[in-house]
């Protein structure tokens, strides 16, 4: 006998096509599928540090832990972001490019990365060396940045306070739709054998979308070269696991070919040219560059930043003044595809001036351990052999010449499209959501997703599926605090949150100092 609220995947408590194809729906609708319904004020999507730098701010402001539900598949906030910086080779000891006041755990900023560094180091110089540093950056000295293993304890130690375990429900979000009535309804996916229906509905006034990037993102030749080939250990992406490729290099010499000058290109780089100069390995690093930058890019002495060898230098990913001054508030003004060219011209692919990883490259280069090579790739295919990769390259002459690499590195990033995402996705194509000149999600400078308001509710979204919109740096760690801060405004002037005054932060942030939970 079939059960009356199976649905597609013939188990108990299932979308039904009713429901898939259905834009808004009603509590009778959802309960006669059978999927059972949690009452929650406000849903956060995703899990990571997006939905901390929320939650942290609403509980904060004195928001109870019953109010928040948080819906991912992970435990950790810092779980995913963490797994990409450790495939993108920087480990816990290592610096990541963030400055000292953007603190994860800590919406006041107070006391900074730099200070706790100062604070746990043994050794009078090794104390005063951050506090230097970030008095003196940039002028005479590199901008201090914190170690990644600083920011995930930290983080730990901010989930535990605030009762993250509390709020968070396990399981895949499968999607997001309106509530007749009003607010939404987000489907979730729970572990099997965790509860006795396939989904779970949460019926809220308010929902938060913080699901960060998809997937990792290949270069076309290089997706299409390991889809013909099936070869996926010698052609990888620097944000997958690939220690393999480590492994290897060290009982060999080999050549390793890298693709992108950005970020993730320079941590690449540095870990390759670290092993060769501690003995661990003879490898040869071939950097071939698309478009090789080699001055100064920007229109004028006020707007332009540094660019030599390749590369286009900054601090961080996005001017300072794109986080609170000048070139947020431009950016504000703008509108459409001017504000998609702003967000280009004041971003785009570059990586941070370090002295220590550019006098690497120049000794690596004088030996002839690192190579640059311009061009656009006409072909990857397997050597005659079959053991290594040839990639066909055209100069920017016609001249054409060939590289043979025992692996191929793709550091050009993540995947940004939300059509790679199927909650996105989904909001768009049934909810509709609007999207911006970039393809990510329209919002406005509250958050709030343009095109899915469900009086009294309101839909929200942070981090990079937001592009493109009012805010540039969005998926830095200072930019998800400015988003939630925003969201927070929003919801405390329609009465929906508490607002946090002056006294009650100062209260809060002394509870902080003593770790002791919010009030």
């Amino acid at each position: 006998m079939t059960d009356q609220h199976a649905g597609l995947s013939g188990e108990p408590g299932d979308l039904t096509p009713q429901l898939i194809e259905t834009s808004t729906w009603t509590d009778q609708q959802v309960a006669a599928a059978g999927i059972p319904m949690v009452d929650v004020p406000i849903v956060s999507v995703g899990g990571g540090l997006g939905s901390l730098a929320l939650v942290d701010y609403l509980r904060i402001a004195g928001v109870p832990v019953h109010d928040i539900a948080v819906l991912s598949p992970n435990k950790r906030p810092s779980e995913t972001y963490e797994f990409l910086a450790n495939n993108s080779q920087i480990p816990r000891h290592e610096r990541l490019r963030s400055d000292s006041g953007s603190v994860m755990d800590n919406i006041w900023g107070f006391p900074s990365y730099a200070l706790r560094e100062a604070w746990n180091e043994k050794g009078l110089k090794n104390k005063l060396f951050p506090v230097w540093q970030v008095t003196t950056e940039p002028i005479l000295a590199e901008y201090y940045t914190p170690k990644s293993g600083q920011v995930y304890e930290s983080v730990d130690r901010e989930t535990a306070r605030i009762g993250w375990t509390q709020m968070l429900k396990a399981g895949q979000v499968r999607m997001v739709r309106r509530r007749s009535g009003g607010g939404f309804l987000t489907i979730l996916t729970p572990p099997p054998g965790t509860t006795q229906t396939r989904r779970v509905a949460y019926r809220s006034r308010f929902v938060h979308l913080s699901l960060g990037y998809p997937g990792v993102r290949f270069l076309d030749d290089l997706r299409s070269y390991r889809e013909r080939s099936g070869d996926h250990r010698r052609v990888v992406n620097s944000y997958e696991p690939h220690p393999h490729v480590y492994e290897e290099l060290a009982r060999r010499p080999c050549t390793v070919l890298v693709r992108g000058s950005g970020i993730v290109a320079s941590r690449v780089l540095q870990r390759l040219l670290d092993d060769n100069e501690a003995g661990r390995t003879q490898t040869t690093v071939v950097h071939l560059f698309r478009n090789y930058v080699s001055g100064p890019q920007g229109d004028s002495v006020t707007f332009r930043r540094p660019g030599t060898g390749g590369f286009a230098y900054q601090a961080f990913n996005y001017p300072k003044a794109a986080w609170g001054g000048q070139f947020r508030n431009q950016l504000l003004e703008l509108e459409g595809d001017a504000r998609s060219d702003f967000i280009d011209t004041t971003g785009g692919t570059n990586t941070a001036p370090r002295k220590d990883w550019r006098d690497q490259l120049g000794r690596a280069a004088a030996i002839g351990t690192y190579q640059q090579r311009v061009g656009q790739v006409s072909s990857v295919e397997p050597t005659d052999d079959g053991f290594r990769v040839r990639t066909e390259v055209q100069d920017n002459a016609g001249a054409s010449f060939s590289i043979d690499a025992d692996f191929i590195i793709d550091a050009t990033g993540l995947e940004a499209s939300i059509r790679s995402n199927r909650v996105l996705a989904d909001l768009v194509d049934v909810t509709g959501a609007h999207t911006n000149p970039k393809g990510r999600l329209e919002t406005l400078p509250t958050f709030e997703v343009v095109g899915t308001r469900s009086e009294p509710g309101r839909l929200y979204a942070s981090g990079s599926s937001t592009l493109g919109s009012t805010y540039a740096p969005v998926d830095s760690f200072l930019g998800l605090q400015y988003s939630a801060q925003q969201i927070a405004f929003d919801l405390g002037a329609i009465g929906a949150v508490p607002k946090l005054g002056p006294l009650r932060s100062f209260k809060e942030w002394t509870r902080w100092m003593k770790n002791r939970p919010p009030s």
